[in-house]
């Protein structure tokens, strides 16, 4: 009978593989290899996420890697951007490729019926291939070719069967507006692997993310019908259950800290991957508070870890002389923690907003 874990124990080894328990002394590359990436659809809060896990991340640590094409923001797991490294990337890419046909036909299924993609992606791949182009010039390229079709739609799907990254400043802090695409070959030099075989991937999900249904490596991934997939790794891993008789699998060797190891209060940005990784996502974040971080369009709000669970939000409000970061608490705090938050929330605000002539933290 497999061993159960306790959701405080699920809990603590998330930590500890999102590098939550302590401010690890690694690289910016190294952690956003360790996370298996870092989502990105909006371009600041990777920055933030790296901040809360490391010891002395500055901004342009990241920004240097993404300029070096060490990292590269482009659309991988669930369909949405990410910041992932080079060989992850190339690595990856072709195993992550369904799950970015399946984003495009589930968001513009109506809008693309009876079209033939692989003819359009055949037709649009030499002008996707001769240069970096924008999204804009994109659309007006596509519906030269589908001229009675969604231009949206069309920029959308052909971006999930080709290769295409971002060019900096496609990832850099404060950088929005128009940014050029590129295939992945003529930007690394390199192609991606051929092979589509995601066990690989889960190996490195489960490293990061661990202990996991099948579920959770589906709700990470993107990725269906991972079960038979699962049971040809299952030798290889060892499986335990949750206290809902859940089965779940591990790498041998991962770490499973004590259920009382200390958590210290934490603030991970908008759209992080601890709390969007999983199925069931209570492991981190209470059902009693999901609608509160899960909001409509599938936004996802900044949150408080709090002996590493969720139990706030935060936002930082800037003018161009002074700095606010403002806590809103879930549920009673005590003067011990919220001493703790002020005390963490201040250093984010000051590095934020490090042009700011004043700072404060707020609870609301």
């Amino acid at each position: 009978m497999s061993t159960t874990l306790t959701l405080r124990q699920l809990n603590r080894a998330l930590l500890s593989r999102q590098l939550l328990l302590h401010r690890a002394d690694i690289t910016p590359y190294e952690a956003t290899q360790a996370l298996v990436g870092l989502q990105a659809q909006v371009v600041n809060p990777p920055y933030i996420g790296l901040w809360t896990r490391l010891k002395a991340f500055q901004r342009a640590d990241l920004v240097n890697l993404i300029d070096q094409r060490k990292i590269v923001r482009a659309a991988f797991f669930r369909s949405t951007l990410h910041l992932v490294t080079d060989t992850d990337y190339l690595q990856f890419w072709r195993a992550v490729q369904p799950a970015l046909v399946r984003g495009f036909r589930s968001f513009h299924g109506t809008r693309i019926k009876g079209l033939d993609v692989d003819k359009l992606v055949a037709a649009a791949t030499p002008f996707y291939a001769a240069q970096p182009t924008t999204p804009v010039e994109q659309r007006q390229y596509l519906t030269t070719l589908e001229p009675d079709r969604d231009a949206n739609s069309l920029e959308y799907g052909v971006r999930s069967y080709l290769p295409l990254v971002q060019m900096p400043p496609g990832g850099f802090w404060g950088k929005g507006g128009s940014i050029r695409y590129v295939m992945a070959d003529h930007y690394f030099g390199r192609t991606p692997v051929e092979s589509d075989d995601p066990r690989p991937l889960i190996l490195r999900y489960l490293a990061a993310f661990g202990p996991a249904s099948v579920m959770d490596v589906q709700a990470w991934s993107g990725l269906t019908k991972l079960k038979e997939v699962m049971e040809r790794l299952r030798p290889e891993l060892v499986v335990y259950q949750d206290e809902n008789g859940v089965e779940l699998f591990d790498l041998p060797d991962a770490p499973l800290p004590p259920d009382d190891m200390p958590a210290p209060v934490r603030f991970l940005p908008e759209y992080d991957n601890l709390v969007l990784s999983h199925a069931d996502r209570t492991r981190v974040l209470p059902d009693a508070h999901r609608s509160k971080v899960l909001l409509s369009a599938g936004r996802v709000r900044s949150t408080i870890l709090v002996d590493g669970f969720v139990r706030g939000a935060w936002k930082i409000e800037t003018t161009k002389k002074s700095a606010a970061l403002l806590i809103e608490p879930f549920e009673p705090l005590s003067a011990a923690v919220q001493a703790e938050l002020a005390d963490e929330g201040e250093r984010l605000v000051r590095w934020v907003g490090d042009g700011a002539a004043s700072f404060e933290v707020r609870f609301l």
